[in-house]
């Protein structure tokens, strides 16, 4: 993994896109804002947002032998495997539209599916480019999603349903973040202010 630089130099003048493959993960506690900021970058950039519950909802959609095991796994309130969700990640992995790279959004979620994820990059001869960890206290995750439940009267922002997430997210996904660092190339992006705000970060800790 790179360690630095700006990412424009991958970028090409023309039409056809990049030079080549551009690999950006996004990690970060729930309510960090990844969601937003990576529908921003995948804009930015032209590459497509993986994000697993999107991942899985359109396997099962498209009734995918995948798609169907996710479905099952799902109706009986069980977690989906890292088997499924590679796999799932391998098939979109395989599709021409992304070809250029991809922005993962919160995917790897455990240390087998960080693994599994760069086994298939590296099959491609890629690897992840950059890592984007959206560094935010939990007071102020607790407040941004105590807002958003005001609003949108989400029942997975209750107060212990968020807590609940925090302590599965330190639980599983936070050592995921110490794996990527173990191998360099990880950026905290301070994830408080406006999107705009924030967006403006990533750019610059991307160089774009």
């Amino acid at each position: 993994m790179v360690a630095g630089g700006p990412l424009t130099a991958y970028r090409l003048p023309l039409a056809e896109g990049w030079e080549r493959a551009l690999d950006i993960l996004l990690l970060g506690p729930p309510g960090a804002g990844k969601g937003t900021q990576g529908a921003l970058l995948s804009a930015r950039l032209g590459l497509p947002k993986f994000a697993t519950g999107d991942l899985l909802r359109d396997a099962v959609a498209q009734g995918t032998a995948l798609g169907r095991q996710a479905k099952a796994v799902m109706e009986s309130g069980a977690l989906v495997s890292d088997q499924i969700i590679l796999g799932v990640v391998r098939e979109e992995l395989a599709k021409p539209a992304a070809a250029g790279g991809v922005v993962f959004d919160g995917v790897v979620r455990t240390i087998p599916q960080a693994e599994g994820v760069e086994a298939m990059l590296r099959d491609l001869g890629r690897r992840m480019d950059r890592v984007l960890f959206f560094d935010v206290t939990d007071e102020e995750i607790l407040s941004r999603l105590d807002k958003r439940r005001s609003l949108e009267g989400r029942a997975d922002d209750d107060p212990e349903a968020v807590k609940r997430r925090l302590d599965a997210y330190r639980t599983q996904t936070a050592p995921v973040l110490a794996w990527y660092e173990a191998r360099g190339a990880v950026t905290r992006v301070p994830a408080v202010g406006t999107v705009d705000d924030i967006a403006r970060r990533v750019g610059e800790s991307l160089g774009i």
